[in-house]
């Protein structure tokens, strides 16, 4: 126990100031009743005082931590070691005893507020007590115990209100301080945290002790119990100021203290003043002290009227969402789980505006901020008042409506659904355009079972999220979530979010297709396909996660890390000697960002890779999706010097007037016109007038899904320029990639 102190001490300690606590402190109850005199007690305290004052700077000086208290510590006892001396000088002036405990009795009364709100403030660093500056609320509590013990005296009329009221009046002040300071300190969420720091302990029998002294003092008018309490308290003081400060989170400041501690103190003021107003007998100091106190109990009260009414407009906006004005994520999710456990049926709706980017990108972001508005307006006046606005991020908004009671409940979702896509088809307004904005929807319904909060309200987002999905995949509008259809709502979901650590983590691969010339045989570029090498699902081909990526945002990531990858191998083969042209996929959301030819150009400039060495494929439906954004992007691209190809043509509906307008250089004819090639004349007639145009326009043609030779042999005779697919090789990674095309050259060799 003894170790486990020392180790608590701060280095640097004053030991000789703390001997001299120990010593005179232990002296003061042997001494006093033993010589009888109220100057060796005085002097006694003197030193006891200067000696604490003493420790008390060095504490200060010292240490960073808690410094305000122990400087407000510091003057209380060197307010108290300057009485003792002056009390001292009286009672050897022949003032009395009485006169000579006076100054003690007053230094008590002055030091007040500069030991309280530092109390305070070290007491919140450990609870939620309130204000660390409500001094106001302090005094009138001091007041308040004046008041009452005033009153009390008057009645038992005993030693101490016998006396002289300049004597007994600051005594009465001096046991309202130590009171009002003691239940400062020893508030119950202190007491729990008790075992944690001694110095808690400390300084609660500190006060303690003050208190004990004080009320001895206003009785007896100072006795020994009264001597021997304070020097308890100086020891007590002295040791907590040498001990280490435990680690603490401070908390908010909590109102209700205040708030409480004010009601009690205007009651008891108040049955003061009635009292006297009844003719019971009081004093005048007692009804000053009652009606002064009063004062400040009610304007603290008021004080935190106000302060609640900001508290009120502070939660307010926590739960608003800046932009829009409706509700915000936090409350969405707060009413959900609040209907969850009232056990209420309701129906949560996502609504996500379809290409919303295209607005921000071609209007500004300023007008984006308007539609959002508009759109937050319109699903607000449309609903009734029960109903919840939310806007979760970005362009997706949530609508929560609790179910009216009898059997309409049943249908409640489906028209809602129909009824949130009728709304949002109406045009918007912003900035003197028409916009006509197409939403998705994804619905889920809540039962009357209660549900835990917290569980309920994760399930219900995950079921209408799937629903949005489906709805956004399959172009419905609005779907509401069935069970026994969306079945791998929770797979897919985790599947997004383990796909967002992916695209961060290198999990994202390449592998590599090559693409041959048909006359020579030779190979002359590759398509870098996405994989995903998930941790426990093993290598995911495309299609079980870029669907989920283009629909959930994140195919620019996605797209960002296969452009960085395939550049990067690019430059590694041009060093190893391998002059190979590498094709990368984009897709719609690719296609109509502004910013992707600037960041291409950056790739290939920082890995030193020719433009010509890069092809950027693009299907025909994502060039009709937005033709004259498309143009501009697929412009600046071809300008960088890259080469600009139309995937799986023929299967989309582009028209002859932009493909000759797009600054394309390669068509890929996709593979379900090559599988029929040698099978349905139509077909083959469509790819020998396909291959011809594509000549006449100086396009090179690519012929997908090339599987057997006669295919092959169909194709050289179209004059087709190159071939890709499995005749040749299935996608590969690189280093694969590198011994087929040595074994391939060993073979054309042979």
């Amino acid at each position: 126990m003894t170790t486990g102190l020392r180790a608590r001490v701060l280095p640097g300690t004053p030991r000789r100031a703390l001997a001299a606590i120990a010593v005179l402190a232990a002296a003061v109850p042997v001494l006093g009743p033993a010589t009888g005199s109220a100057a060796v007690r005085l002097a006694l305290m003197a030193a006891l005082f200067a000696a604490l004052a003493r420790v008390l700077h060095w504490r200060a000086q010292r240490v960073d931590a808690e410094r305000r208290l122990w400087r407000g510590l510091e003057l209380t006892a060197a307010l108290h070691a300057a009485a003792a001396l002056g009390g001292l000088v009286l009672s050897g002036s022949g003032a009395g005893a009485d006169a000579g405990l006076a100054p003690l009795t007053w230094a008590s009364v002055v030091a007040f507020p500069a030991v309280y709100g530092p109390l305070v403030l070290w007491n919140r660093s450990r609870t939620q007590i309130a204000d660390p500056n409500d001094t106001v609320n302090g005094l009138a509590a001091v007041l308040a115990v004046v008041a009452v013990s005033s009153t009390v005296l008057a009645y038992t009329a005993g030693s101490a209100g016998s006396g002289a009221g300049w004597l007994v009046q600051p005594r009465l002040a001096q046991l309202g301080v130590a009171f009002v300071v003691l239940g400062t300190v020893a508030t119950v969420t202190m007491i729990a945290d008790l075992r944690r720091d001694l110095r808690s302990w400390l300084l609660l029998t500190c006060f303690a002790g003050d208190l004990v002294a004080a009320t001895e003092t206003a009785v007896t008018g100072g006795g020994d119990l009264a001597w021997t309490a304070t020097a308890v308290a100086i020891g007590c003081t002295g040791l907590a100021a040498v001990l280490r400060p435990a680690p603490v989170t401070p908390q908010p400041t909590d109102p209700t203290a205040t708030t409480v501690g004010a009601f009690v103190v205007l009651m008891a003021c108040t049955a003061v003043l009635f009292l006297g107003a009844l003719g019971a007998p009081t004093t005048a100091a007692g009804t000053w002290c009652a009606g002064i106190a009063a004062a400040a109990a009610s304007l603290r009260l008021l004080l935190n009227v106000k302060d609640l009414a900001e508290l009120a407009v502070s939660r307010r906006e926590a739960l608003t969402d800046d932009l829009t004005g409706v509700a915000n994520r936090r409350a969405v999710l707060r009413r959900v789980r609040r209907l969850c456990g009232q056990g209420q049926p309701f129906v949560l709706a996502l609504l996500d505006l379809e290409k919303f980017t295209e607005v921000n990108d071609g209007l500004g972001h300023a007008a984006g901020d308007d539609l959002l508005r508009l759109v937050g307006r319109r699903l607000e006046s449309m609903l009734g008042p029960d109903a919840v606005v939310g806007r979760l991020g970005g362009d997706e908004f949530a609508v929560v409506v609790p179910a009216p009671p009898g059997p309409v409940r049943d249908g409640l979702a489906a028209r809602l659904g129909a009824d949130l896509c009728r709304w949002m088809s109406e045009p918007f307004d912003v900035g003197g355009l028409t916009l006509h904005v197409r939403s998705s929807v994804g619905l889920a319904r809540h039962d009357v079972v209660p549900h835990a909060a917290d569980a309920c309200s994760t399930e219900l987002l995950r079921h209408a999220d799937t629903a949005l999905y489906d709805a956004k995949r399959s172009g419905a509008g609005a779907v509401v979530h069935d069970p026994a259809r969306h079945v791998d709502d929770t797979g897919r979901l985790a599947l997004v979010e383990e796909l967002r650590t992916a695209s961060r983590t290198g999990q994202l691969v390449l592998h590599h297709q090559p693409q041959v010339d048909v006359a020579t045989g030779r190979t002359v570029g590759v398509e870098a396909l996405v994989r995903w090498q998930h941790p426990t699902r093993g290598l995911l081909g495309p299609a079980e996660f870029v669907p989920l990526a283009e629909v959930h945002g994140l195919m620019g990531v996605v797209t960002d890390v296969v452009l960085s990858q395939a550049v990067a191998q690019a430059a590694q083969w041009r060093r190893d000697g391998l002059d190979l042209r590498i094709s990368v996929n984009l897709s719609a959301s690719n296609l109509l960002d502004t910013a992707l030819p600037e960041r291409v150009d950056g790739l290939l400039r920082t890995h030193g890779v020719p433009p010509s060495s890069l092809v950027l494929e693009v299907t025909e439906t994502v060039l009709m999706s937005d033709p004259d954004r498309s143009l501009a992007v697929v412009g600046a691209l071809t300008e960088l010097g890259t080469t600009v190809s139309i995937d799986d043509f023929g299967t989309g509906y582009a028209s002859l007037t932009y493909l000759r307008e797009l600054p394309v250089a390669e068509l890929k004819l996709d593979r379900s016109f090559t599988a029929d090639l040698r099978t349905d004349p139509r077909t083959a007639a469509i790819v020998s007038s396909t291959i011809d145009l594509a000549h006449r326009l100086g396009l090179r043609v690519v012929a997908e899904g090339v599987e057997d030779p006669a295919t092959l042999a169909h194709l050289a005779a179209l004059d087709c320029d190159e071939s890709q697919g499995y005749l040749h090789s299935p996608p590969l990674p690189a280093a694969e990639l590198v011994r087929w095309l040595e074994a391939r050259e060993h073979l054309l060799r042979t």
